[in-house]
């Protein structure tokens, strides 16, 4: 039997302040678990590859796939997440639906059986983020609450004790939250005030709060602040500040916090060398970064090739993905390692040994590979090369918002928001413009919390951004 791994990969991006990330959006496309992974299709259903022990590829079977099957009954799929051998979606109705191993009670249904087909999370509703740790899970409420499941031996799920849930149990004291992410046994959150709250186990420094003491409600990561994205490995984590750098703490054994030395930090340092980064995540012990250029860097392990830069030598500073571009998002699983391009095709390399980079092999590889057989994976509208752009500050929103969009010709302008089901909810702008820069602002305070999608439709052309609105 595989041991209880971690892993996430990019977590939900939400923008702080009036800074835009040239990413997916704030919906995860791809994910990585410990030796397989899970995408989401442009049609909103989802596919995975890899080790298949515990039914994690959610396709009615136990076995292995070194090419992509579609998992079974599971449609209008908006973001997904991946643990050490179970999956999880969320749906365009805020249910969170959830399969494979689950002698813990990962999948939240109420039972610890696992299961090769999805099955609904139990009693969890208005869900707006999902994540995966090693063998326990965490959603996000449009309140702004965070609940979690599963094991709990460490206070991993962060509700004061340390007795394993297999249903939703909430989080003491955090509100304003707006992306989560798992540890093989803690956790991470991000709140709407750019700080960040972690629990769980703290062995090797990974709650980042001074000291090596496990805690079962959430502590504040020491002098971390204007924070915009996090992500979680094994037991290091990695946030991303406004300013386009990266900072970590944790287990360094392998040089995963990429600081140029393989010391353990039990406050975050910064990572050497790398600025200008629009997305992060982290592996088993390694860490990836993507940058403003489309280009992929990692740091740390490099067993198996997992850092692509084509040979097999473990790096304490980042070092660059060979021959990928126009990378709009990364994940991390155990010994693998999985990338979108802007184009839609997906790429992996590394370990090869459970099928994990899905090209039809088993054979590893220590620069990336090509998916096979993959349907095309959804992207956002426009987000990372036309010239037509839109941005909302402050986002997570509270009263009166404001939007900035810029034209490359004159055009008639629409802008309009939507719910997650795609109703269209209101008209905000409606009129000529000439090309540059435009300001406009709207009311989010009439709005009820939760996820919406404002749409900017210039001639031909359409751009889309999600807001969180939290009064």
């Amino acid at each position: 039997m595989k041991n209880q791994i971690l892993v996430i990969s990019s977590v939900v991006l939400v923008l702080i302040g009036n800074c835009v990330l040239p990413t997916i959006s704030s919906a995860q496309k791809i994910t990585a678990g410990a030796d397989f992974c899970l995408v989401i299709c442009s049609e909103s259903t989802a596919m995975s590859w890899g080790y298949n022990f515990k039914g994690q590829l959610g396709n009615g079977s136990n076995t292995d796939s070194n090419v992509p099957v579609q998992v079974s009954s599971l449609n209008d799929v908006i973001t997904i997440a991946a643990g050490g051998m179970y999956s999880l979606a969320l749906k365009d109705d805020s249910i969170v639906w959830s399969w494979g191993w689950n002698a813990k009670g990962q999948l939240g249904n109420g039972t610890n059986t696992d299961t090769n087909v999805p099955v609904q999370v139990s009693a969890l509703t208005s869900i707006i983020a999902i994540a995966g740790g090693g063998s326990h899970a965490l959603a996000i409420k449009s309140d702004g609450t965070v609940w979690s499941w599963g094991l709990n031996y460490w206070g991993q799920l962060g509700n004061g004790d340390t007795t394993d849930s297999n249903v939703p149990v909430q989080v003491n004291s955090l509100t304003g939250i707006i992306a989560i992410a798992g540890g093989d046994f803690n956790s991470i959150a991000l709140k709407n005030d750019g700080t960040v709250w972690t629990w769980g186990w703290n062995i090797s420094g990974q709650l980042g709060n001074g000291n090596n003491t496990n805690s079962n409600v959430p502590v504040q990561v020491s002098s971390l602040t204007d924070i915009i994205v996090i992500a979680a490995g094994g037991d290091h984590c990695l946030a991303l500040k406004n300013d386009g750098t990266v900072w970590t703490w944790g287990n360094n054994y392998y040089g995963q916090l990429g600081n140029g030395t393989n010391t353990n930090s039990n406050v975050p340092v910064q990572v050497s060398g790398i600025t200008s980064v629009t997305a992060i995540a982290g592996g088993k012990y390694h860490s990836l970064a993507v940058k403003d250029d489309g280009t992929g860097w990692a740091w740390g392990s490099n067993n198996y090739g997992k850092l692509g830069n084509g040979t097999y030598t473990s790096s304490n500073v980042p070092v660059q993905v060979s021959s990928l571009t126009g990378i709009i998002a990364i994940a991390g699983g155990e010994n693998h390692t999985v990338a979108l391009r802007n184009d839609s095709t997906v790429w992996t390399w590394g370990d090869n040994v459970f099928s994990q980079l899905g090209n039809g092999t088993n054979i590893s590889s220590n620069v990336p590979v090509e998916v096979t057989g993959l349907c095309p994976v959804a992207t956002s509208v426009n987000e990372i090369t036309e010239p037509l752009s839109i941005s909302i500050f402050p986002n997570p929103a509270s009263g009166k918002s404001f939007i900035n969009y810029s034209l490359s010709t004159r055009a008639a302008v629409r802008v309009e928001l939507y719910d997650l089901l795609g109703n269209k909810l209101k008209q905000l702008i409606n009129a000529e413009e000439d090309a540059g820069e435009h300001n406009a602002s709207f009311d989010a305070g009439k709005l009820a919390n939760g996820v919406y999608l404002i749409k900017l439709f210039a001639g031909d052309q359409v751009q889309s951004k999600k807001i969180v609105v939290m009064n």
